[in-house]
């Protein structure tokens, strides 16, 4: 989050989702210091206090402190005296953690798709290994990045139907995990 909404941060209309209390709020950095959430805009100043992991937010004039401090998963936000989880994601991690499985049925065959056109760079399983949960199953190149895709839940890999090398289309069949 800090280093979403950073002072410096150069971005043109980058969206990030923010689930807050299994809440979503869909958080677009706009130029000028300006933040739209859910399509309300405010503007904003958001600065760590010398280094620490205190900030000060200035939403709309009114001036607030922060304490922010990423941990594994999510972010750990003490604002007014509350505790907030929050999990910031842009919009491509979400797309590629609904490819993954969001939501994943633990039982039957899962097959993972790729959440975007791409190029597979290596695949790290073989059919018939046993795979956990958050493993990473196939490296994905898309826009010149490359975007590890893990396994949605425990399993064995029934089908791998891709291979290093070869091109994929968004929402083609790249494995399954059974």
């Amino acid at each position: 989050m800090g280093r979403a909404l950073g002072k410096n941060a150069q971005v043109k209309s980058m969206k990030y989702i923010a689930t807050i209390d299994n809440k979503e709020f869909i958080v677009e950095l706009l130029e000028d210091k300006r933040v739209a959430i859910n399509g309300d805009t405010y503007t904003v100043d958001f600065e760590s206090v010398s280094g620490q992991p205190v900030y000060s937010l200035i939403v709309d004039g009114k001036s607030h402190e922060a304490y922010v401090q990423e941990s594994d998963d999510d972010w750990q936000v003490l604002l007014r005296g509350r505790l907030y989880a929050v999990k910031v994601e842009d919009e491509r991690e979400k797309r590629l953690r609904a490819a993954a499985g969001g939501g994943v049925a633990e039982t039957g065959e899962f097959h993972l798709k790729a959440p975007m056109p791409g190029l597979v760079v290596t695949t790290l399983v073989e059919e018939g290994q046993e795979v956990k949960k958050g493993q990473v199953l196939l490296i994905l190149e898309s826009m010149k990045m490359q975007n590890e895709l893990k396994a949605p839940r425990d399993g064995v890999i029934s089908r791998i139907k891709v291979k290093a090398g070869e091109s994929v289309e968004q929402k083609q069949a790249l494995l399954s995990v059974q």
